[in-house]
């Protein structure tokens, strides 16, 4: 299969390294990966189109849904996922730490519900992601090897 991989690691000072990390483990499981770093385009709206075609070529996304620059997955994957089920397409994500948000924000309970440290409401229905994410994806606790685990158990 064709995979795209989603997430923040373009930005990795090792980008590079992690890319071709990133290809030999596809290709050791038998898949291609489309990754948006090996891209030549420059601008925000080629990168932009550069990515949305390669997620429409994809077979299959997997995405990095680890916390970025905050609580949350970086909010550029999180559109890529949209689309890709927008386009019916299957999405495996990948996060170090699957406990519950409420768990991972260690949000406080009280008569108002479960709020974060600056009191607005956490989602409290035992989920590790806005359910947003959460609800439509498989995922996997680790990282892009126990995807592609997963994506191998759920081919058989």
């Amino acid at each position: 299969m064709k995979l795209y991989l989603a997430g923040p690691d373009v930005f990795r000072p090792d980008a590079a390294r992690w890319a071709a990390s990133a290809r030999a483990l596809c290709a050791a499981a038998g898949h291609l990966a489309l990754l948006p770093l090996e891209q030549e385009a420059a601008t925000p709206a080629a990168i932009y189109a550069g990515n949305l075609r390669l997620i429409t070529e994809a077979d299959c996304v997997i995405a990095n849904l680890n916390p970025f620059r905050g609580a949350e997955p970086d909010s550029g994957t999180c559109v890529e996922i949209g689309y890709a089920l927008a386009l019916g397409k299957r999405v495996v994500g990948y996060a170090d730490d699957l406990r519950p948000l409420r768990d991972r924000l260690q949000a406080a309970s009280g008569d108002l519900g479960c709020r974060d440290a600056a009191g607005w409401t956490v989602e409290d229905f035992g989920l590790p992601l806005n359910l947003m994410l959460a609800v439509p994806l498989r995922l996997a606790q680790g990282g892009l090897e126990a995807a592609l685990g997963l994506l191998a158990e759920r081919a058989v």
